[in-house]
């Protein structure tokens, strides 16, 4: 038995720590394969990202949204690393039964660490089996996280854990028997009914038992390192590499997910110049090479869990976009392809191959067809990923918000659709209706610029215009950025009138601007024209610029050590989307401005005490989270508070809400695409509301309002929804409340005048 686990063990450790060797050089020369990034931008300030990965490593910062799976995972994760000197104790334990590490292997502290962990990493394993078996995709079908995840990779690395874990607790019962501790004690405060069981054995039988389960741990864990080695694509084992660089390198220094701003475009690691692009640029990505190589190791490291699949409003509706099954797609693709991109194959913009045949010699045919394959394109087409599932995102961030290892699957989707709407010119058809109406009206109905103040004469008060009854800026506290929907919409002109009398009322300055302002180009981005959003948003930079005049300095009005605006002038806007592309995006292009959502200004002014809700508004309420506005930046508390001032109200949450909110479907441009393919988004959301029977929906954003309308209309239509249910913004809730009822009258009903007949 013991030379048999010798010798077992002893080959198994060289041929694994030799093809691991070879398999970590292959994975950093595949990720080198991606483009490189703006310099900086990844590696800036590396204490803080650091940090970072210690946190979301040792407090399982990102697991932890899950409850129990987090904690049993943070167990298995943690024992994978901390009890790598088990082994070095196996090995040991192969020459001599009863060896101990030096120095530690007697030390209490030591003993009880290995004791303790040991023993939760098997219970953290088993919990973690116990719950893929309840969620296997045989019994759940499309609801299960784990459809269309590999199953048997993840049994095989779920029993290799188990396996360990019993011969770590094992052995360390044997350690006990084998060095006659014949009585309670600390380091084996667990295993100890073991330990006493064990040492009714005699010393020969002793020692058999520790020569098979050290030779077992060690063979187990060697064939697992030669089986991921061998499968360099299998990411539910290297992700427990590869997270720590993925974390490392994230977007954002200090852990915030890759929400808020897209990424500019960039070519080269350079970001694209529009007004002189390079002859050589490249727009989009239409070959899974020209990635960045932070994109590829996003892909390498999806460990296929399935939590993005599980919140994606697109797989929830029967559509065929699954976050995971796409960047599992893109890795499986990019690792196919990898022999023939190594060997320096690749093709320029014409399809030409820029390798000599000599250098594609040697590469597999397998390799060599897998680059033949179209990144975007039909099952006829051969395609890695349909147009369909590309069309089905609405950004709406679920993906990216619950992701454990920060992969970054909007970047990546969105870069996808740049080159085919600005190369191929390929995407839904209704799409370019809304593109063309920005670039001939600047705003997506096409409508007359003068049209964007007409609401203002359905209010009984005068609202100041930028340029007609101010002059800039300097003379109010506010801009109210009233956004295409606020001035556009007739559903969304309601929050507009009702936001503005509030201001009115809370006796705050503000002025709109007076028509010149374009849409903030948030769908043109987010569709994948960024020409066009680059235009729209200069246009806009340009002309607030213009409107704060002398209060900005000439260097902008930009505190270099804070990068907030030195001018005390505000932006406040009641669309999400604006609000996030002005925030957040227009600094990019040189506008830097310090915006609120109206919600945010709206509990302020109650907490003021300059608006005070005195009259109820009786009904049940449930709030709808935009996604821009609580995913994409964190506001998730203020319009809640707005709606418990309201006296009468009764709140109650939908099952799911805040970072885990639905999303209402038409985000990501899909606001103006036709929804073909499975259940419509904005109805699932409505169905949730309706299964709490709320007498009102609420949101706080106008894209949110008309989806949610059109859905419970419909509803109405069909006698699925009571007739008294009504969608408002939270501004028209707390309209209601702090306008004080009209005085009754004296005046006999038969004497009022009736209302006139509305003009056709």
């Amino acid at each position: 038995m013991q030379l048999a686990a010798i010798i077992v063990s002893l080959v198994l450790m060289a041929v694994g720590v030799a093809l691991f060797g070879r398999a970590t050089v292959q994975i950093y020369r595949f990720v080198k394969l991606g483009q490189p990034v703006p310099a900086g931008t990844r590696t800036d300030n590396p204490w803080q990202r650091a940090v970072t990965v210690v946190k979301e490593f040792l407090g399982h910062t990102r697991m932890n949204k899950w409850g129990v799976v987090g904690v049993a995972h943070w167990f298995v994760a943690v024992g994978f690393f901390s009890l790598l000197l088990t082994i070095v104790n196996a090995v040991g334990q192969l020459f001599q039964a009863d060896w101990l590490l030096p120095i530690v292997g007697e030390w209490a502290p030591y003993n009880v660490f290995v004791e303790f962990i040991g023993t939760m990493t098997v219970l953290g394993i088993l919990v973690l089996i116990a719950i893929r078996q309840l969620n296997r995709p045989g019994g759940a079908g499309r609801k299960s996280r784990f459809a269309g995840s590999n199953t048997g990779q993840a049994y095989f690395v779920e029993t290799v854990i188990l396996i360990v874990g019993i011969c770590i607790f094992t052995l360390h019962a044997l350690e006990g028997a084998q060095h006659h501790v014949d009585s309670y004690e600390a380091s084996f405060f667990i295993s100890y009914p073991f330990v006493a069981w064990f040492r009714g054995m005699d010393l020969a039988t002793l020692q058999t038992l520790t020569y098979f389960f050290a030779g077992l741990k060690i063979a187990t864990s060697f064939i697992w390192m030669i089986t991921v080695a061998l499968k360099t694509d299998m990411g539910v084992a290297w992700h427990r590499f590869l997270a720590f660089p993925n974390i490392f390198f994230k977007r954002k220094a200090d852990g915030d997910v890759a929400l808020g701003a897209l990424l500019p475009m960039t070519t080269g690691g350079k970001e694209i110049d529009w007004e002189d692009p390079a002859e050589d640029a490249t727009f989009g990505v239409s070959q899974v090479e020209q990635f960045s190589w932070k994109g590829i190791l996003d892909f390498s490291t999806c460990t296929e869990c399935g939590r993005c699949q599980s919140q994606c409003p697109a797989w929830n509706t029967g559509k065929p976009l699954s976050p995971k099954l796409l960047i599992m797609s893109l890795r499986d693709h990019a690792h196919a392809k990898a022999p023939y991109l190594l060997a320096g194959g690749g093709k320029d913009m014409e399809g030409n191959e820029q390798a000599t045949p000599e250098q594609l010699a040697d590469v597999p045919a397998s390799a060599l067809a897998e680059a033949e394959r179209p990144l975007i394109g039909t099952v006829e087409e051969n395609g890695v990923i349909d147009p369909d599932v590309l069309w089905s995102c609405t950004t709406c961030g679920a993906c990216v918000e619950q992701c454990p290892v920060d992969i970054e699957h909007i970047d990546h989707i969105v870069d996808m659709r740049r080159y085919q709407v600005m190369i191929e010119s390929a995407f839904p058809s209704e799409a370019g209706t809304m593109l063309k109406n920005l670039e001939k009206k600047g705003n997506p109905w096409g409508l007359a610029k003068k049209q964007r103040v007409e609401w203002t004469k359905e209010v009984d008060f005068e609202v100041p215009i930028v340029g007609k009854t101010i002059e800039d800026l300097t003379e109010v506290e506010y801009l109210y950025w009233v956004g295409c929907a606020g001035a556009l919409e007739d559903r969304a002109k309601k929050t507009t009138k009702a936001f503005a009398e509030l201001l009115h009322i809370a006796g705050v300055k503000f002025a709109i601007m007076g028509g010149d302002e374009k849409c903030t180009g948030d769908s043109a981005r987010r569709l994948g024209n960024e020409p066009l959003f680059q235009q729209l948003g200069a246009e806009n930079v340009a002309m607030l610029n213009m409107a704060y005049g002398e209060s900005l300095d000439e260097d902008g009005g930009v505190d270099e050590s804070t990068r907030k605006p030195k001018s005390s002038k505000k932006i406040v806007a009641t669309c999400p989307h604006c609000f996030n592309t002005i925030a957040n995006e227009y600094p990019q292009l040189g506008g830097e401005f310090e915006v609120i959502h109206h919600t945010q200004l709206l509990q302020h002014l109650i907490d003021e005490g300059k608006l005070i809700p005195v009259t109820p508004v009786e009904g049940l309420i449930t709030y709808h989270d935009p996604c821009y506005l609580g995913r994409h930046n964190k506001v998730y508390t203020p319009p809640r508070e707005i709606m418990s001032a309201v006296p009468g109200l009764r709140q109650q949450e939908m099952h799911r809400h805040k970072e885990r909110g639905f999303c209402c479907g038409a985000g990501g441009a899909r606001m103006w695409m036709e929804e073909r393919i499975g259940k419509r988004i904005n109805n699932e959301r409505v169905d949730e509301a309706l299964s709490l029977n709320p007498d009102i929906v609420s949101t706080a954003c106008p894209f949110c309002l008309v989806m949610l309308t059109d859905s419970v209309n419909g509803k109405k239509n069909d006698g699925k929804a009571k007739e008294s249910l009504t969608v408002v913004d939270v501004a028209q809730l707390l309209l209601d409340s702090v306008k004080t009822p009209a005085e009754p009258t004296d005046t006999p009903e038969s004497e009022i005048a009736p209302e006139p007949e509305p003009v056709k």
